[in-house]
Parts: structure tokens; sequence; C-alpha cells
């Protein structure tokens, strides 16, 4: 396991945003009095009125915080805040001026986005995961904003604070970078902190497992000798039926991506990127999983239940194994453990592993971060809103929403931020009610700096950092350059690969429930050939390029 406490490149983070900070606030008064700044045209020529009042040392939403509205997209379906109900949102609101509408979609994120673009009406800003092809489309159609251009324009001091790398990493051929994410993380950051965003866990109930003798899961004959123990032991639960198996995202990520780095299915293999669907040991797992439907040891409500009854399913601990994030748990585990049934939250054990026995490859977070957040040309105020996204990126706005108000929410404590003790506590008993009224800590993670909130995290309850320091020991902290290789947008290699992947997802089921190994093999024989024709050998050739000019950043 990867030690933590290693902090001192931290620690020299910390002091140079605290210098940079300090330096903010010294020279505020000379530029309080400013005009709050008129909405220049996106395609203006002229120089913006305020352009001699900014400061390159100076965060520009200070010259103006009369109130304007902004939306904001989060490509999330599931993500239920909103913004000037809770105590922190307020704050932000009343210091800024910054009112934000938050918008998420009804259905699949991508679509919706896409949707949009034709429509030519965009939210002023937008959160999309990194991976999504609707960002490579906005980018691509011109739909959002150079964000060094905005901040050359109206608020300098983004660079100070969006990180160099971040920036030069997202860097586009035509030199302009779009996008910041949140939860990035750099190999080097990793390795000198111990912090990773690992994320990825085998989970199970740790009452029904313990009591079953602890079976061994990570060999295809432990596997179906535990859902077969399962199914004739403990059916039920509360008189509802057992789930004995969940694979969150099913086929496009739990039975593919995520399954793969369980059985350490490497990315590429002398230099050359690797074809991990056809592994062997992979090939082998799916056969296990279709002998346990082919014996009845799992359905397939996992490929198609929907995120209400998932939902409904892991809060009353109806899951037996579960391939999950283990930060999807974080408000579940301490439920159940304070329940009636006070064991029956979810650990994290070793689970499927590859013929050779060895540990988990899991993916590590990487420079890519989770969603990547843009300003669209539909905004009427992109002054406005890069200043917003450079007070949220800073130290202030990331301890603003974190934490809250300062003497509400948090005190100082020997000079260092501290979160009171009631929401300390109210964080492993009452989430829902933290998020809700309060919405500190991670409600809006939209920005998300880890290397600057995780010095204020609390110390997580037992029942989650059990599952947290599982997935970092067996996270793979190199292994976040292969992340995000294949191809997206509207390009011909990228429809290839959409045609693939769409296929694969409608594969995968027909493979589980094949009626034996010949049909198995008919189906992904058949697989395979197609994939050929709708191109695998460009998205491969692809990949290859996109990794090399990877590993060539990563040198910089």
């Amino acid at each position: 396991m990867k030690s933590k406490p290693v902090r001192p490149l931290l620690t020299a983070i910390m002091a140079v945003t605290l210098a940079l900070s300090t330096a903010a606030c010294s020279s505020n008064s000379a530029t309080k009095e400013n005009t709050p700044t008129a909405a220049p045209q996106a395609e203006a020529t002229a120089a913006p009125q305020t352009e001699a009042k900014l400061n390159a040392d100076e965060p520009a939403w200070k010259l103006d915080t009369s109130p304007v509205d902004l939306t904001w997209f989060v490509g999330a379906n599931w993500y239920a805040h909103t913004w000037g109900e809770s105590l922190a949102s307020k704050y932000v609101t009343e210091k800024t001026g910054v009112n934000v509408k938050l918008e998420v979609p009804s259905g699949e994120a991508n679509e919706q986005v896409t949707l949009m673009m034709t429509s030519g009406k965009l939210p002023d800003l937008i959160s999309m995961g990194s991976w999504e092809t609707a960002v490579k489309k906005l980018w691509e159609g011109d739909h959002v904003y150079a964000l060094n251009e905005l901040a050359d324009k109206y608020d300098p001091y983004f660079f100070k604070v969006a990180g160099d790398g971040t920036l030069k990493w997202y860097r586009q051929e035509n030199g302009n970078t779009y996008g910041v994410p949140n939860d990035s993380y750099s190999p080097n950051l990793m390795h000198e902190t111990g912090m990773t965003a690992a994320n990825q866990t085998f989970l199970v109930r740790k009452d029904l497992y313990e009591e079953m003798g602890k079976p061994d899961l990570s060999t295809p004959e432990g596997f179906l000798g535990a859902l077969q123990l399962l199914k004739d032991k403990y059916p039920e639960y509360k008189g509802q039926p057992i789930s004995p198996f969940f694979a969150q995202g099913n086929v496009p990520y739990g039975m593919t991506e995520y399954l793969q780095n369980l059985l350490a299915v490497p990315h590429e293999k002398d230099g050359k990127v690797y074809d991990r669907i056809t592994d062997p040991d992979y090939v082998a797992w799916l056969k296990t999983f279709r002998t346990a439907y082919e014996r009845g040891l799992i359905n397939v409500d996992f490929l198609v239940d929907s995120d209400t009854q998932v939902e409904e399913k892991t809060n009353n601990a109806r899951y037996f194994m579960m391939i999950r994030e283990w930060t999807g748990m974080t408000a579940v585990n301490p439920m159940l453990a304070a329940g009636a049934n006070p064991d029956s939250y979810y650990i994290a054990v070793d689970g499927p592993q590859n013929s050779k026995g060895e540990s988990a490859k899991l993916f590590p977070g990487n420079m890519d971060g989770w969603m990547v957040t843009m300003i669209s040309k539909s905004a009427e105020n992109p002054e406005r809103a890069i200043r917003f996204l450079t007070y949220l990126a800073s130290e202030e706005g990331q301890r603003d929403l974190f934490l809250g108000k300062e003497g509400e929410t948090w005190d100082s404590a020997g000079g260092k931020p501290q979160l009171k003790s009631e929401f300390v506590e109210m964080l492993g008993s009452n989430i829902e009610k933290l998020e809700k009224e309060y919405g500190i800590l991670d409600t809006y993670w939209m920005m998300r700096n880890p290397v600057i909130v995780n010095q204020w995290r609390p110390e997580k309850a037992p029942v989650i950092k059990q599952m947290e320091d599982f997935a970092n020991a067996q996270a793979d902290i190199d292994s976040g350059i292969y992340k995000g290789l294949d191809p997206l947008g509207d390009s011909d290699v990228a429809v290839a690969w959409s045609r693939i992947s769409q296929n694969w997802e409608e594969v995968l089921p027909e493979l589980i429930t094949a009626k034996d190994e010949a049909a198995f093999d008919k189906v992904f024989e058949s697989f395979l050939s197609r994939r050929d024709g709708y191109g695998f050998a460009q998205v491969m050739e692809y990949r290859q390029s996109e990794l090399d000019a990877r590993k060539a950043k990563m040198a910089e």
C-alpha cells in the first residue's frame, strides 16, 4: 500500500497559492472602486474598457460584483443539487454577485449537448466528462471560448490559478485551451504525495461475505462457488431476492474497462497499444459470467436496471458483489452501518484476478481529470464567466465552496481552516442534510481541485476509509496516461469507434447469455469481424498516435 504522509510538495504548492492570495488581498483596495465591467461582444476587436485596470496579480472578479445570472450545465443526469438554497452557494453569490442556475440532462448528456449545439443556444458554463464525444465537438465546432483568450482580455489572474501544467495538457494544436478539469492528478503529484483518485473497487456485503467464510472471489472456480453458496443459503434479504452481482455502467464501463483493470490487463505491449478486449484472461472471465448465467447464479438485472432500481437495491443492501466506484457508497455505507443490521455495509476485497493471480491495476486518476468546464459562446457575459471560473479555481473559491463561511461552518485552528465538529459528525450521519442545507465538501465538485481541498477534508469514517485505502493500494499510478486514447468528435475514425462501441454494448449481453461456449465463441468472432469492417485498424492507429503524443506532453 502506498503511504500518504508525504506532504512536502503539497506544502510547497499551498505556500505558493497562499502567497498569491495574500498579494491579491493587499492590492484589492486599489481596484475596488473601478466601474463595473460592461459586457463586450465576443467578436469585438476593440480592447475591453477595463483592460487598463486589469492586474495579472489581482483576481478580476472583484472589479464587478453586481448581480449576474449564469446558467451551468452539469453533464450528469444523477446530479441533484441546486444553487441558491445552501449556505455555501448563497455565500458565493453574495460575495461575487454571480447567481448560478444549474441544469442537468434529462437523459444522456452527450445527446442533449449535441442538440443544444444544433440549436445554437448553449448554457453559459458547461461541465462534461473529459471522455465525452460532445467535448471535442464543442471545441471543434467553435461553440466554446478559448479560455486563454478570455483570460487575456478579462482576467489574466486566471493563468495563476488554473495551473500551467493543466493548461498545457489541454492545449490544442491551434495553441488554445478550451476547458479546465476538476480532479486532475499528475503522476508526479501522486508519487510524491501518495494522493490518488483511485476510485474503482470490488465490493461485497460484509456480513454475507464473512458468514460465507470469506470465499475466494479471485478465480473463476471460487467466484462461481461463492455464487452457488449464495443461491443455496442466502437467496433473500428482508423478504426481497438478493441480486448476486452489479457492474457500474454495465457494458461500457463496469464489464469492459473496469473488469480489465481488475484483471490487470495491460494497456500496451512493447510500446504498442494493446487490444485489451481480446486478452485471454478477459475473455476467460466473460466466459465465467456466461457460466454463472447458465447455472442461474446471476441474472441480467445488472445490464438492464435503471438508475432508480440500482439506487433502491443499493440502499437496501440487496447486492452481494459489486464492481463499483467506492465514492458512490459514501452516503450508503454509513447509513447501512447505522441501521438495524450494522454489518450489512460494503467492504472492498480482491475481486476477479488474471490467471497469474496478479493484483488489480486500477485507474489512478490522471491529468484529464473527471469533468472539463467550458464557457460557451452563447454566454452574454463571458467576462463574468471567466472571472467566476478564476475565483472558483483559486484557493479562496475552493475554500468558500468546500468549507462554506468562516464562523458558521468552519473556524481557523492554528492558522488552518477546520470544519466545525458538528459538520464532521453530520458527514457520517446525515450527508444529505450536509449537502442540501449547507452545500459544503463535495456538493459542488465541478471545479474541485484535490490538491487544495484535500488538506481540509475531515478524516473519513472507517466504513468509507477501508474502501478508499483498498483502491489506493491497487492504483496503477502511471497508467493514467492510457485513459482517453479513443477518438472523439465527428472525424471518420471517431465515427468508426462509435460504431464499434455501440456494437460491443449490444454484443456483450449476447455473450453472457449465450447457451454454451461454442455459441459464445461464434458471437465473439462475429463481433471481431464486424469491428474490422467498421475501421478498427484506424482506431488502433489513432490510439497509438494519441499515446505517443501524451507521452511527449508528459515529458515536457
